[in-house]
């Protein structure tokens, strides 16, 4: 139809702790721009006030106690509204949205690391969000090694980052199975490499996903 605007494509980035996320995302969304599309950025847990106010619950180390199960109902809470209320207006207007992780976040930390049931968190995939990205790309390098980039940031650690290298092990293990069978959605980049390779290789990536598209 006349005037009508295309629809925008959602694009997710996954990962585990000190994977380099803020500057492939970077990449990504220079790509984007570079095809003459508006980007919009979003980070999870978070991007609305009420997300921005669990995510400070999730990752304050004086909740140390947080069942798996309340971790995860306050993810899908916040997801549900950030989807809600500003990703899916943003790609009815045309935007593209870039996400710093997305439900696979879930399926990787609470269902890996934690242990829950993956069909619980495909459900709540279904109703809460009821989408998954377009394009996902996951940012994988050896556990102990994200984590040392990470801790060497300076700061006092959040309630995941304290986590044990089981826990981290695990995640990355669901992360990589994930990608692995689903390849259609997923591009792996070697995250180990120095940060402008990594960079380099986000943006051809999704170039050349643009252009199959």
């Amino acid at each position: 139809m006349a005037g009508s605007v295309m629809r925008g494509r959602l694009i997710s980035f996954e990962g585990g702790e000190g994977a380099g996320k803020s500057t492939a995302i970077a990449a990504a969304a220079a790509a984007v721009r570079d095809r003459g599309h508006a980007v919009l950025q979003v980070r999870e847990p978070g991007g609305t006030p009420l997300g921005e106010a669990v995510r400070a619950l999730l990752l304050d180390p004086a909740h140390a106690g947080m069942a798996a199960r309340a971790e995860l109902l306050l993810m899908f809470a916040a997801r549900a509204q950030l989807l809600e209320t500003v990703v899916e207006p943003a790609l009815a207007a045309g935007q593209w949205v870039i996400a710093d992780r997305f439900t696979d976040a879930s399926f990787a930390y609470q269902g890996g690391g934690r242990g829950l049931d993956s069909g619980l968190i495909a459900e709540l995939e279904r109703w809460a969000v009821g989408r998954r990205p377009d394009l996902s790309l996951l940012l994988d390098l050896p556990v102990a090694d994200g984590l040392a980039r990470a801790r060497g940031r300076g700061g006092a650690a959040d309630r995941i980052e304290t986590e044990s290298l089981a826990f981290f092990e695990r995640v990355r293990a669901r992360y990589r199975a994930r990608a692995q069978a689903d390849p259609a959605r997923w591009r792996v980049i070697d995250a180990s490499q120095p940060v402008e390779d990594v960079a380099a290789q986000v943006a051809r990536a999704v170039q050349d996903w643009m252009d199959a598209a």
